[in-house]
């Protein structure tokens, strides 16, 4: 019975977050903020992708004839009834190296310029009486963001072979977001208020909870993907155009997701000191 009752509030303490992080997402202030990391987005992948596309291509087109996977690629393609995507195999397979480059920037982006801003806006309007005792750092929150970004997008690059399975495909990506988010946007939305005690304690507590809002994070995150493959089915030329629209997408879903860990990681924080509080009786 504990169990239930302790699986419940969790549930609704989700479901509360999730509701409040909607609501917060169409503020004025957030809208404003998400054109932050969208312009640093569009500013770097927009001059990658000017100057850089083209060579791209032309040396996976190399890679591709150099070891005769076209042959072997055309033909999982065609046992899977999608032959004719023969010629769009190597726009794909760039698309599908450059995804993990693009998530792991646009997350950077995020935790450096935006979560701040995020967790003062929740702070100040829902836990303006919650102590602060500044328990992260700067320096500590790029080093987390940095180690985790590039042990996620290593992940990602090993798990590739897996989208010749996409379901099994859509679920390792979820599972790598879900773990990649939570770890990020956990210690960000707590770094000023918990100490380094707190926040582990909560990291070990909420562990299911966080991986949980992460993986449906990770699976909102997928539409842009899927938008800039379909695109680059119908056509080449809309390859530059739909990579910025994806960065600007993954910048709306990492600032929606990044206040949902706020408010949950927030008043998780609350409910662990007034448990602390409460006097043990004799």
């Amino acid at each position: 019975m504990p169990f239930e009752i302790a699986g419940k509030r969790r549930v609704n303490g989700i479901a509360t977050a999730w509701a409040r992080a909607l609501r917060a997402q169409f503020s004025r202030r957030m809208l404003l903020l998400s054109l932050v990391p969208l312009l640093l987005s569009l500013l770097v992948w927009g001059a990658l992708l000017w100057f850089g596309l083209q060579p791209f291509l032309d040396w996976l087109q190399g890679v591709f004839a150099e070891y005769g996977w076209f042959g072997s690629s055309g033909g999982m393609l065609s046992t899977l009834g999608l032959g004719t995507l023969k010629v769009l195999v190597v726009p794909l397979m760039a698309i599908i190296l450059l995804l993990p480059l693009m998530i792991a920037s646009a997350l950077l982006f995020m935790g450096i310029v935006a979560m701040p801003v995020i967790e003062r806006y929740v702070s100040r309007r829902q836990y303006p009486q919650l102590e602060q005792k500044e328990g992260g750092s700067f320096t500590g929150s790029v080093w987390m963001n940095l180690t985790s970004v590039i042990v996620f997008a290593g992940l990602w690059l090993v798990t590739v072979p897996l989208y010749a399975v996409p379901p099994v495909a859509v679920l390792v990506q979820a599972a790598l977001w879900g773990w990649v988010t939570s770890r990020v946007m956990s210690y960000d939305a707590l770094a000023a208020h918990a100490s380094p005690e707190e926040r582990q304690a909560l990291m070990r507590a909420q562990r299911w909870p966080l991986l949980g809002i992460g993986m449906v994070s990770g699976v909102l995150g997928a539409m842009p993907g899927i938008a800039w493959m379909g695109g680059a089915v119908l056509s080449v030329v809309l390859f530059p155009l739909l990579a910025i629209l994806s960065a600007w997408l993954y910048v709306i879903i990492f600032l929606f997701t990044g206040l949902w860990f706020q408010y949950y990681c927030l008043q998780a924080l609350q409910d662990l000191r007034a448990k602390a509080s409460v006097p043990v009786a004799p």
